[in-house]
């Protein structure tokens, strides 16, 4: 048996307008009067999922998804090489989620984020602390540059011809004598020529691919045959990946103090290799109102059946518990 709760359909949804051009898609789900919680999803880029809204007692939780700047049905969308990412950075996202949380009259709430989503999840709380009830957080990121070089250097051993095939696909003379893949794939991304464009969307998601694939031979997800998603996911990481994600190198943990009072879960695969433990185990240590618990035959991915059962069962944790 599944430990997912039952498909819901949102009860209200809307597009916030920031006041800058962007226009972001929300939707609220589950009991009006529950416990809020708010669900940051991964990439970044990848837009919220039906899934996430299943990880909550429906009948518990008021739960609240949205698509980050310019993913999926948020406008305009990175797919479109006209839209201007310079307005979207962490701090955007931020003061995105301050103006969700203003707008739906919550006081504080329960976040959960995976990948990409625990890095903006512990960006937010540790700007607004006083406005985290809870946080449960999967495949920890906290998007050092030692991680963001992990992914697209320093797998590379472990992946060779998948490693050669993305080298290989950057025209003869980008690539630097520092190898820096993120920028050579940023530049792709955004060149003029439509067909560079989608092919480098798509040489992306194939190095991607190779540790995804790795655990899980039918592992990719769904939306990756359409290429507006593509290239909105691939525009989007690399524009982050190649600012720091516009924040100090490692920040995060540094300022890991700023959790203190504010009960956490930290879940994380033991075969997690585009996310390795150390970065969770380091945030444990540092927030010692957290507990992590290690799945022992999970890796990065969220439909793990034991990852998805040590989500559930946090969120029920924090349904039930009488912490604020």
């Amino acid at each position: 048996m599944s430990p997912l709760y039952p498909d819901i359909e949102p009860y209200d949804h809307g597009l916030l307008d920031t006041g800058d051009g962007n226009l972001i898609y929300w939707e609220a789900c589950g009991n009006p009067a529950g416990r809020p919680a708010l669900v940051l999803h991964g990439g970044p880029g990848s837009g919220c999922s039906t899934v996430a809204r299943r990880y909550f007692d429906p009948d518990a939780y008021r739960i609240i998804l949205f698509d980050q700047r310019n993913c999926g049905r948020s406008l305009p969308s990175a797919a479109d090489p006209e839209a201007d990412l310079s307005l979207n950075t962490t701090w955007h996202l931020v003061a995105d989620i301050e103006q969700l949380r203003t707008y739906h009259r919550v006081d504080s709430w329960l976040l959960f984020g995976n990948s990409w989503g625990s890095t903006l999840a512990l960006a937010y709380a540790e700007t607004h602390p006083e406005r985290v009830a809870a946080i449960v957080i999967a495949g920890v990121t906290t998007t050092r540059r030692s991680e963001i070089d992990w992914l697209y250097r320093g797998m590379a051993p472990l992946f060779p011809e998948e490693w050669h095939r993305f080298l290989q696909a950057i025209p003869s003379g980008m690539l630097g004598q520092d190898e820096d893949m993120v920028a050579a794939y940023h530049r792709l991304l955004n060149d003029p020529d439509p067909a560079t464009r989608l092919k480098a969307a798509r040489d992306w998601h194939d190095w991607e691919a190779a540790s995804i694939l790795l655990v899980d031979p039918e592992g990719l997800p769904r939306r990756w045959a359409d290429p507006a998603y593509l290239l909105t996911r691939a525009r989007i990481i690399t524009h982050y990946f190649v600012n720091g994600a516009w924040l100090e190198d490692g920040a995060l943990l540094k300022n890991a103090a700023r959790l203190s009072g504010i009960p956490g879960v930290l879940l994380q695969g033991r075969f997690d290799i585009e996310a390795p433990l150390v970065s969770a185990w380091e945030l444990a240590r540092a927030w010692p109102q957290s507990e992590l618990k290690i799945i022992a035959q999970a890796a990065h991915s969220t439909s793990n059946p034991d990852m998805t059962a040590a989500i559930v069962a946090a969120t029920d944790r924090f349904r039930d518990s009488r912490q604020k």
